[in-house]
């Protein structure tokens, strides 16, 4: 008797390796609303920590208030890490998620 096989897609090293990049780089940093840091602490350690401009740290600290919550940067935990450690020594609430 033939036998029936099935041709496996040829998936090629290089996409495999992008998959993982984009995997790695998934995650994001997100800072909470409190009741103790004014919007210009936050927007200023925004700009230091994140290299954000002006503009987009503001935006993202009006989110912030009024959301509870906004995701201020994409990236990997390794290079999230440090970011989140500065926003927390700084006295506002952050995660990695």
């Amino acid at each position: 008797m033939n036998q029936l096989t099935v041709a496996q897609p040829y998936i090629e090293e290089s996409e495999i390796l992008l998959e993982d990049l984009l995997d790695q780089e998934s995650l994001d940093l997100v800072v909470f609303n409190d009741d103790f840091n004014t919007f210009e602490h936050v927007t200023s350690v925004l700009m230091k920590v994140c290299k954000h401009s002006h503009e987009q740290a503001e935006q993202c600290t009006l989110l912030i208030h009024y959301k509870g919550k906004c995701a201020v940067k994409k990236g990997s935990k390794e290079e999230l890490k440090p970011m989140c450690e500065a926003i927390l020594d700084a006295g506002i609430q952050a995660a990695i998620l």
